[in-house]
């Protein structure tokens, strides 16, 4: 019996997205991960007939990743999941997908003009890196369009989206829960608009519990790994003022800084509790395992496939924006 796409992801330990997109010559994988795989699928008799039969589908999605700072989107599992949803929805709708990067510095216009004449019926735009501004030239888009990730009130078209307010505000209330004293906020040094969205719910939750907002110690972390260790360790080193708990932009901030404060002695969660957003799989291999919001990243991707898949085959188009709910991911941290 042949092995499987599924059954390949897990012996290499790569996302299915991944194995897919290798096993069908599209862009999106690295070339080493390309070579593992393919060599993988030798060794353990993959069967490509079913690859050459999925490649017989004759519609053709386009799914764009917008690149502006280059710490957001990229070979995270965060884009995994969302890959591996999007390709799962397209081979339901028996589509073929096409997967392309727009950098900032791009001519952004000239590539959404090649994408207009091409035999692609429709777009998915993830756009977690994007600012306003940067939305503007899609409104040439000819083609349907769904964001990824991203709105705009300036364009009309149809979003699927994390609902940011409502899971900082669940996690931040479980903090004051628990820990009965007001949050601290480790906050994105990248303005984009989810983590602005997180901060609205988490000052939403402080202020219903009739907390004074000012009150809040509020530092400014890079969002990764490395860079919320080093700007931990500083503000450690300095001497800063430090919260009882915090709420962190993401699991990555949430992560940096644990490591930090337990190299400077402090305990997580006896001295100071924290709880992540986005539940990415690290977040529970951490000790003690993070406390986290866990957003269903491969539900959006399929939504957002589904989504566009209407508008291509409806008459009638309305716009809707799609917010998915997030679930509190309750772990040690906290």
């Amino acid at each position: 019996m042949s092995i499987t796409a599924k059954e390949l992801a897990k012996k290499l330990n790569l996302s299915e997205a991944a194995v897919s997109m290798a096993l069908r010559n599209k862009q999106g994988v690295s070339t080493e991960t390309r070579k593992r795989v393919m060599e993988a699928a030798d060794k353990y008799g993959y069967d490509f007939t079913k690859t050459k039969r999925d490649q017989k589908q004759t519609g053709l999605i386009s799914f764009i990743m917008y690149k502006r700072q280059g710490a957001v989107v990229g070979e995270t599992p965060f884009f995994s999941e969302l890959s591996e949803g999007i390709v799962t929805a397209c081979s339901e709708f028996e589509y073929k997908l096409h997967i392309s990067y727009i950098h900032k510095d791009d001519d952004v216009e000239e590539m959404i003009n090649d994408i207009n004449y091409s035999e692609s019926g429709g777009v998915i735009l993830l756009g977690t890196e994007m600012q306003p501004e940067d939305l503007l030239p899609f409104a040439n888009m000819r083609k349907p369009l769904v964001l990824l990730d991203v709105y705009s009130d300036f364009i009309g078209y149809d979003c699927v989206l994390i609902n940011n307010v409502q899971g900082a505000f669940i996690a931040t209330n479980y903090l004051i829960a628990r820990t009965k004293k007001q949050p601290g906020y480790l906050r994105s040094s990248y303005n984009i608009s989810n983590f602005n969205e997180r901060a609205d719910g988490f000052y939403k939750s402080i202020r219903l519990h009739g907390m004074s907002v000012s009150k809040s110690i509020v530092h400014k972390i890079t969002p990764s790994v490395e860079g919320a260790f080093a700007d931990m360790m500083e503000l450690l080193e300095q001497g800063e003022e430090l919260a009882p708990c915090y709420f962190a932009d993401n699991d990555y901030i949430a992560i940096g800084a644990i490591n930090a404060l337990q190299k400077k002695g402090i305990r997580i969660p006896e001295d100071i509790a924290i709880i992540g957003f986005d539940n990415i799989p690290m977040a529970s291999y951490l000790e003690p395992s993070l406390t986290t919001i866990n957003v269903p990243k491969k539900y959006m991707g399929e939504t957002a496939v589904k989504r566009l898949v209407e508008i291509m085959n409806s008459r009638v188009h309305l716009p809707v924006k799609i917010e998915v709910s997030t679930t509190l991911k309750k772990r040690r941290s906290v």
